[in-house]
């Protein structure tokens, strides 16, 4: 529930963010739902409503990831942190392979599968934003190569 976060914290959010999500980088202008903002650490495992804890997500990514902090990946299966977007480069864990997310790291893989970033309706979204020149957006670019 977002409601709490100040308007002035939302705002530096997004504007951070560059108006992506900061998991999947789809752009905000291509979505049909408005982001939210996430709390990495969920409230329920005791995060902060601080900057240095908060992403903004789009309606898929932040329902999928809920108030998950990892997921098991590897192999073996092991329990693996999540990508957490105030400490850890997108690509170091993740590469953009045409319209699918590539995982580079076991953090990757993890995100990658709880997130179900490389689900077919969110493939045939990228596959049309990269038709229409869209994805990976300039934001995007900058955000990958800072």
């Amino acid at each position: 529930m977002s409601d709490s976060i100040p308007a002035a914290l939302r705002r530096s959010v997004v504007r951070r963010a560059r108006s992506l999500c900061e998991y999947c980088l789809v752009h905000q202008e291509d979505t049909h739902f408005t982001f939210q903002i996430d709390h990495i650490i969920s409230r329920k495992h005791r995060g902060a409503t601080l900057t240095s804890n908060l992403a903004l997500a789009c309606l898929r990514c932040n329902v999928a990831k809920g108030t998950d902090v990892g997921a098991f990946a590897g192999r073996p299966r092991k329990f693996v942190r999540l990508h957490h977007p105030r400490e850890d480069a997108w690509a170091d864990h993740s590469q953009l392979a045409g319209a699918r997310i590539a995982p580079l790291s076991e953090i990757g893989s993890a995100t990658a599968r709880l997130l179900d970033l490389n689900a077919g309706d969110r493939l045939l979204l990228r596959r049309t934003l990269i038709k229409a020149g869209r994805y990976p957006s300039p934001q995007a670019l900058k955000y990958l190569h800072g």
